[in-house]
């Protein structure tokens, strides 16, 4: 059973993933390179693909936790990332990849455990709760940053778009 706090943090785990899907289901009909009118954007297809590698960031955590049991998340290092990605693909996807960090025990694995782990970016390591809070934070950064490509596409989205009002659920 997972702690209070570990069942908290999973929970806002899957509110973003929800939340970033439903933004996924407000895109209109557009050409998966279309890019909105800012200096140096990226296509709105890479930004699908790149919630893809945010989601893949707290499979590939979890799994330096448990190696052995998790052995077959290697089959998501195959996966294409940051690519030019269309809605549907994603949204299988993005579930497969939640049903992963269920499995992994979500946040809790890496809640429980004091170990630093090396990183790409940090060889000496890091502490795998700031891992996954570094992840929830990419994640939700461009959960936001697709909400602005909505709204430049013309989308009516806002702000109940974009959180869960919890006393409504």
């Amino acid at each position: 059973m997972l702690q209070p706090l570990c069942s908290a943090f999973l929970e806002k785990i899957h509110e973003e993933i929800e939340r970033s899907t439903h933004l996924l289901d407000l895109l209109p009909a557009l050409p998966l390179e279309w890019t909105p009118p800012i200096p140096d954007a990226r296509p709105v297809g890479w930004l699908i693909g790149h919630l893809l590698e945010c989601l893949a960031g707290f499979c590939a955590v979890l799994y330096t936790v448990r190696p052995r049991e998790l052995a077959h998340f290697e089959r998501l290092k195959a996966l294409p990332v940051n690519h030019l990605c269309g809605v549907e693909e994603a949204r299988g996807r993005i579930a497969d990849y939640a049903a992963c960090i269920d499995e992994g025990d979500g946040a809790a694995a890496g809640l429980r455990s004091r170990p630093a782990r090396p990183t790409l970016f940090v060889p000496e390591g890091e502490l795998l709760l700031t891992l996954l809070l570094g992840n929830l934070e990419h994640l939700i950064n461009h959960k936001y940053q697709l909400l602005i490509y909505l709204k430049l596409a013309g989308v009516a989205a806002g702000t109940r778009d974009v959180y869960q009002f919890r006393g409504e659920r």
